[in-house]
C-alpha cells in the first residue's frame, strides 16, 4: 500500500516583491483612515472614563448631548448630528426609552414618524457630566493650544463635507 506525499503548503515571504504602485501607498504611520482612529481612540481614553462612571455608552451619550443641544427632534436628525447609522440608532434609543433618559413622541398623522426628546433623567446625566467632559475637552485644547485646535476643528469638519 503506497502512502500519499502530502503537498507541502505554499510559503509566502514575508515581504513579497513590491510592485512599483506600491510606492505610492503610505505607510500605515502616515494612513489617514488609521491616523483618525488612532486619534479618536486617544480622545474618548478619559471620556470613557468618564462614561462608564456615569453608566451610559458613547452612543447614548452622544445622542443625549445632540438633544441636550438641539432639543426635540426626529430620529433621522439625531443620527446625523450624532454619527449614528439607523440601526444602531434606533437600538440605542430604545435603551434611553426604556432607561427614561428620552421620550419617544409618534406623529399623529403619520405613526412611522417619531420625535425624540430629552427626558429628566437623560439631562441629568448631562448636567451631571457637563463639568468632567469640559474639563477632559480643555485638557486637549491646551495640549493642542488654542490656535492649532481651532484648526484641527476645523479642518476635520472640512474633511466630513468631503
Amino acid at each position: 500500500m503506497k502512502t500519499r506525499e502530502r503537498p507541502s503548503p505554499v510559503k509566502t515571504p514575508a515581504h513579497p516583491a513590491r510592485e512599483p504602485d506600491d510606492a505610492r501607498y503610505p505607510p500605515t504611520s502616515r494612513s489617514l483612515p488609521i491616523a483618525l482612529i488612532r486619534a479618536r481612540e486617544r480622545v474618548m481614553g478619559p471620556f470613557r472614563e468618564m462614561l462608564a462612571k456615569a453608566g451610559v455608552t458613547e452612543q447614548q451619550w452622544r445622542i443625549l448631548r445632540v438633544l441636550d443641544e438641539h432639543g426635540p427632534m426626529p430620529i433621522t436628525a439625531i443620527g446625523e448630528l450624532a454619527c449614528l447609522q439607523a440601526p444602531s440608532l434606533s437600538r440605542t434609543i430604545q435603551i434611553l426609552v426604556e432607561k427614561e433618559m428620552v421620550r419617544r413622541v409618534r406623529d399623529t398623522s403619520d405613526r412611522r414618524r417619531q420625535t425624540i426628546s430629552l427626558a429628566e433623567a437623560g439631562a441629568a446625566v448631562i448636567y451631571s457630566n457637563i463639568g468632567e467632559s469640559r474639563r477632559i475637552a480643555r485638557a486637549f485644547e491646551e495640549r493642542l493650544g488654542p490656535e492649532k485646535h481651532r484648526r484641527l476643528l476645523d479642518l476635520l469638519d472640512e474633511l466630513s463635507q468631503l
